[in-house]
């Protein structure tokens, strides 16, 4: 069973794909090879093309920034009056992890790579056992 990892991603307005790549690159030193990557930001984040591009062919999972400001991490004001959210990287990663499994863990906190700030939170499954397995 492959290992789920969402990375959380908030950046300046205007990044380039190769900030966005030398970020991502600290987040697969930081949580190792073979796991499977899901990218998370903020909607105001949603057609930003240095994002887009890096993570390609990935998809970007979205949320609104009302939804990201109700997950307890850490923030800036800073970021909040930019995006409408205290935390992009570690709310987006930590919610969209949350849909995803159970008990969404961070793995890798809040770094900042220049103009870029990622977060990575992994995936916990809960496991099949013989009493919720189904019979066929």
């Amino acid at each position: 069973m492959s290992v789920r990892h969402v990375v959380g991603i908030g950046a300046r307005r205007g990044v380039s794909a190769e900030a966005v790549r030398a970020a991502l690159a600290v987040v697969r030193d930081a949580i190792g090879a073979g796991s499977e990557l899901v990218y998370a930001s903020a909607e105001a984040k949603a057609a930003e093309r240095g994002i887009l591009d890096a993570i390609a062919p990935a998809r970007l999972e979205v949320r609104p920034a009302a939804a990201l400001a109700a997950v307890a991490v850490p923030g800036s004001m800073r970021v909040d009056e930019a995006v409408g959210t205290p935390s992009v990287a570690e709310a987006a990663a930590l919610l969209v992890a949350g849909e995803q499994g159970r008990k969404p863990r961070l793995v890798l906190p809040k770094t900042i790579v220049g103009d870029v700030t990622v977060a990575a939170a992994r995936v916990e499954h809960t496991p099949l056992t013989s009493g919720n397995c189904p019979s066929g």
